[in-house]
């Protein structure tokens, strides 16, 4: 078991596993430059995570993983009573580490070290879909201080889920309560929607479709969908990965110049996938980028109905962010 091993407790008012992992309290929080954990070690240098004095592209199981297969345990129940019942955290955390450069992100690639890092997107998802006990796999970025980074190195992480997260879930259940009603796929039918409306569409390409959904809850908030129906990013053709490279960099340069001033836009990116086992004939692969800048210096806030009810409201709407990016 790891020290200070993680669990996960099932909250019985909401269905949802919750992560408890103390340990990551300890993880490191924006070092010195000269100690970077996830820069090439140098001769005679600081010891990082990575051995090599140079690389491309590499992943790694995180120091500070909330979730792990070396979390021993058993299931069980919090105070043994069967109102909350209790699993090992298993499952696994990686980071990705999308270049050797000191700072960065992944809209601060090349076209073809983008391709590369999809590909290992790719890869890794394969794989981590095949160990046992997994349910889900999530891949991510944060960037920006505002996100709550703890390091500036550029970097994404992928998360293998011992159980399907709930946003997943959700939308899973609504994607098969649509087919039960229509006997059409949900996530087909909105893609569908958004190029008939054209009005919040902001980037295409031959495979891909880049926009601003029509609920969108956050003040800057853009998805990218694949033209194919593919449950996930191992399904992708060759010709789809290099397309996806270049309008996903297309995407975040817009990002990048949406509020005036120096200052890189903070985000959150994920890559929604069908879950390993439940629902690949439902789901639909898309990544999602959103920012909780809302205005320059200003953050959106999750305050008292969003937080408290998750009730969201809107500072702005979809089709002014869309003619924004597309003005970009």
């Amino acid at each position: 078991m790891l020290k200070g091993g993680a669990q996960v407790r099932y909250d019985p008012l909401t269905g949802e596993w919750i992560t408890m992992a103390s340990h990551r309290n300890d993880r490191t929080f924006m070092p010195p430059a000269d100690q970077d954990p996830l820069a090439p070690t140098a001769p005679g240098g600081f010891p990082t995570e990575i051995a090599e004095a140079g690389y491309d592209v590499v992943v790694f199981e995180n120091r500070f993983p909330a979730l792990s297969p070396r979390n021993g345990g058993e299931p069980g129940f919090v105070d043994g009573d069967p109102l909350w019942p209790t699993q090992p955290a298993n499952g696994r955390t990686e980071v990705v580490c999308f270049s050797s450069a000191p700072q960065g992100s992944f809209g601060s690639l090349t076209a073809h070290r983008a391709r590369t890092v999809i590909e290992a997107w790719a890869d890794r998802t394969a794989e981590l879909g095949r160990q046992p006990g997994v349910e889900h796999v999530f891949v991510f970025e944060n960037r920006g201080k505002e996100i709550g980074v703890t390091l500036p190195h550029p970097h994404g992480q992928i998360y293998a889920f011992p159980f399907v997260p709930p946003k997943a879930a959700r939308m899973l259940s609504m994607a098969s309560d649509f087919a039960t009603r229509t006997g059409k796929n949900l996530f087909r039918e909105i893609l569908d929607a958004e190029h008939r409306a054209g009005t919040r569409i902001v980037a295409t390409s031959r495979h891909w479709t880049a926009y601003v959904p029509a609920a969108a809850r956050w003040p800057v908030e853009v998805h990218l969908a694949p033209h194919r129906d593919v449950p996930d990013l191992p399904a992708l053709t060759d010709a789809e990965r290099d397309d996806l490279a270049r309008i996903y960099l297309d995407v975040l340069g817009r990002l990048d110049r949406y509020f005036p001033g120096p200052e890189p836009l903070p985000y959150i990116a994920g890559v929604h996938q069908a879950p390993v086992r439940a629902g690949r004939d439902l789901f639909r692969l898309h990544l999602q980028v959103f920012s909780v800048l809302r205005a320059p210096g200003k953050l959106k806030y999750l305050a008292g109905v969003e937080s408290a009810m998750a009730s969201w409201i809107s500072d702005t709407t979809p089709e002014r962010i869309a003619d924004r990016l597309r003005s970009c």
